[in-house]
């Protein structure tokens, strides 16, 4: 059945999906919207609560220590239950694990909004997690079973746009809802968006029916998996501050990270229905792609968390005020997203999109690392960020987009959750490296700044300084009295330069793999090539020989011919 004549008859049409017909643009675009609604409610709850987390952790009167395992429990859940539920997308319903996905987020969302406890709210961010995991893993493996990787390209571009818009806008709308309303409701303003997005699904989406057969389930790479994922975020949560980064207890963290992932890599290996095929990982395509999204997601969820605070501690400004100055990435990762997704699916070409964006991350990225400080005007940092925004979106999607075109659509969702498992655990390491750097050289220039005053400033400013240290620089610094405040916010402005610079060195192994990366023509179908059904492939001994071998011998093994017969009816030539 023709698309046309899919868009003309919604019921036909609908009755051909479930019999594994393709999708017409229409019927396309009905489901996107259900996904990209649950995928934008997912990132969001993600960066919406970095702006409120001060008050919560006031209100409920947290430590330090707990201010960073509510954003490492998200994070940590996110990133270990990607690559599940994109195995898991393999094996079972596509529809229902999206929608179980969906509802568990609903129930962690109100679960925080709720919390008295900081460990009740650790729990439901936890939830939180596992839900933005199974729902970005579903979204693209679902976008793989009914999108030919040709046209994937606009689409792709699609859910780029939302997670570039997500991603920087979280923090803008969490200040403003926690200035204007309260806290809780940044958590219950992500409720409705979901709850649409299930209905949605439910009355839109018919994916193509898939053969029915025994599931097993890789449990204990599962496991191995979660730890080896999971040993070097608590390193880097607690290093530098419990123990030293060279101590016996880092040794320990990392003989754990070593042990979880060759003990992971032998169970995949043996598994039949492994949780990261490791036939996957060694295509070329998806080993460099992998590390590209590593050094991708350094950069979008650094940059989404960082600058916005750079903002608000380095310069002083509200919340508010402070997201809506993130506007210029925001802008250039939705066009970026866009405009690339259309010219990847317009040229069926994706590298060269790649190379430009891998090009531009860098020299945003570098600018700021090299220019960014307290006094840095604004019209710099917005030119700087809007760079590197172009480079993340127009990297994005087309990572997993060069990825899913090498795999058959049996193995699309395990193939993008692997690639979504690496980018999740660079942005997750990578963050929490970021901000213990900040907090390790913040300090360190409050203190040479504190002993270059007079010492009548000194003593003015001495008892202040000793209890923010007390509390673990955990005041709020508009409350400080003149000089300190300036001090701090000198401290916060000339460090977050530093950070944008790692950055950049990150994403210069970004660069190399997309240089080295083959690149494969999009291809025009959902599933790889196969005959058509009852045409038999021709067999090579069965080909027409060339003309250059004109006359095949008789014995030749590409002979068309066959020896005669003693017995043959052809008469011998006078």
């Amino acid at each position: 059945m023709s698309a046309a004549v899919a868009e003309r008859s919604p019921a036909i049409a609908a009755e051909h999906n479930r019999d594994g017909g393709p999708l017409s643009h229409a019927e396309i675009l009905e489901v996107m919207i259900g996904l990209l609604a649950a995928l934008f409610t997912a990132l969001i709850s993600s960066t919406i609560v970095s702006t409120a987390l001060p008050t919560i952790m006031s209100d409920l009167h947290g430590t330090q220590r707990q201010y960073t395992w509510v954003i490492t429990a998200s994070l940590l859940a996110m990133t270990i239950s990607t690559p599940i539920m994109g195995k898991l997308a393999d094996l079972l319903n596509q529809k229902l694990l999206i929608q179980l996905s969906i509802i568990l987020f609903v129930l962690g969302s109100v679960g925080a909004g709720l919390s008295q406890e900081i460990w009740q709210m650790m729990i439901a961010r936890a939830a939180q997690g596992v839900a933005m995991g199974g729902l970005m893993a579903m979204t693209q493996a679902i976008m793989g079973s009914i999108i030919a990787p040709r046209e994937r390209g606009r689409y792709s571009g699609y859910m780029g746009a939302v997670m570039a818009v997500a991603t920087v806008s979280g923090p803008l709308v969490g200040g403003w809802i926690t200035q204007t309303w309260n806290w809780r409701w940044v958590f219950f303003v992500c409720v409705p968006l979901a709850v649409i997005s299930l209905i949605l699904l439910q009355a839109k989406m018919h994916l193509p029916s898939r053969p029915k057969r025994k599931v097993r389930i890789d449990y204990f790479g599962a496991f191995f998996l979660a730890c080896a994922a999971a040993a070097p975020m608590m390193w880097v949560t607690f290093a530098g501050s419990d123990y030293d980064w060279i101590s016996w207890q880092s040794g320990l963290f990392l003989a754990a990270f070593v042990v979880a992932a060759g003990v992971a890599i032998i169970v995949e290996l043996k598994h039949p229905e492994p949780i990261v095929p490791i036939r996957v990982i060694a295509n070329s395509t998806t080993a460099l792609m992998i590390i590209a999204g590593l050094a991708v997601g350094v950069g979008m969820f650094g940059a989404g968390t960082f600058l916005t605070q750079y903002f608000q501690l380095g310069a002083g400004y509200s919340p508010t005020k402070a997201g809506l100055m993130t506007l210029p990435m925001i802008v250039a990762q939705l066009l970026s997203s866009v405009i690339g997704g259309q010219i990847v699916s317009r040229t069926g070409r994706w590298k060269p999109v790649m190379v430009l964006g891998a090009t531009l991350f860098l020299i945003g990225f570098g600018g700021l690392g090299h220019f960014l400080d307290h006094s840095t005007p604004y019209w710099q940092i917005a030119m700087w960020v809007a760079i590197g925004g172009i480079g993340i979106g127009a990297m994005l999607q087309n990572i997993v987009l060069a990825v899913q075109n090498t795999v058959d659509v049996k193995d699309i969702g395990a193939s993008s959750a692997t690639v979504s498992f690496f980018r999740s655990l660079g942005g997750a390491v990578g963050v929490t490296v970021l901000g213990a750097v900040l907090a390790t050289k913040v300090p360190e220039k409050i203190t040479a700044a504190f002993s270059s005053l007079s010492p009548a400033d000194q003593a003015k400013a001495g008892v202040e300084a000793a209890a923010m240290k007390k509390a673990g620089m955990n005041l709020d610094i508009n409350s400080l009295q003149q000089p300190l405040r300036t001090i701090v916010h000198h401290a916060y402005g000339d460090t977050f330069g530093l950070l944008f610079l790692i950055a950049a060195i990150i994403g210069i192994a970004a660069f190399i793999a997309v240089i080295l990366v083959h690149e494969v023509p999009l291809r025009t179908t959902v599933e790889m090539h196969k005959p058509a059904e009852g045409v038999r492939p021709r067999s090579r001994s069965r080909q027409r020989p060339s003309w250059r071998s004109w006359p095949p011998s008789p014995m030749s093994p590409g002979s068309s011919t066959r020896p005669m017969a003693p017995d043959s009816r052809r008469a011998p030539m006078a």
